[in-house]
């Protein structure tokens, strides 16, 4: 009994561990409001030969749930989660592994600053759809990194919009939090 009270105490540290310290994660782990969930699904606006990418994915919540909506509407629609915490990633993992549409799902572990988006997304030209909740001092460097790698893509933040494309802004009113969907178009 005691060997098992010191194993969970020890399980318990090192979750504890991956979640503060930002070594492990720059960005802390806030999972997207199941409530909004829907609503978050719809703004992703799915469609066949399209890549989500959710930069920041947490648990993979959204991934998973826009995953399960391709997969019963029959879209050949790709979904990539990113992060970096390995916790995280192994929570991803084990949802892909049951998960009725993990042939089109794929899990990256990667800094969500300095991954090469481009190399992520096919067929190129991309049609591509990056969700974002992440904190709104990083969604200015998050933005800047994928305009100077793709072209033409959908942003979809949770609750926070983004100052640079206040032009291109659609605001989806949800159950807790806002949800902010931009097209962005490079020339």
């Amino acid at each position: 009994m005691l060997l098992i009270f010191i194993l969970l105490v020890i399980v318990i540290f090192i979750v504890i561990v991956f979640f503060a310290f930002p070594q492990f994660s720059p960005i802390p782990y806030f999972p997207s409001n199941g409530k909004d969930m829907g609503l978050i699904v719809d703004a992703l606006e799915l469609k066949n030969d399209q890549t989500v990418i959710d930069l920041g994915a947490g648990d993979g919540a959204v991934v998973f749930a826009a995953a399960g909506d391709a997969y019963k509407r029959k879209l050949k629609t790709q979904f990539i989660a990113i992060d970096i915490n390995p916790v995280l990633i192994l929570i991803m993992y084990i949802k892909w592994f049951f998960h009725p549409n993990r042939r089109n799902i794929k899990i990256i572990r990667g800094n969500i600053f300095s991954i090469d988006v481009k190399k992520l997304i096919t067929p190129y030209p991309p049609l591509a759809a990056i969700y974002l909740y992440i904190s709104p001092w990083y969604l200015e460097m998050v933005i800047k990194n994928l305009k100077f790698q793709i072209k033409n893509f959908s942003v979809i933040s949770y609750m926070y919009p983004i100052k640079s494309l206040k032009k291109m802004e659609k605001i989806i009113k949800g159950l807790k939090h806002n949800i902010f969907r931009y097209n962005v178009i490079n020339v």
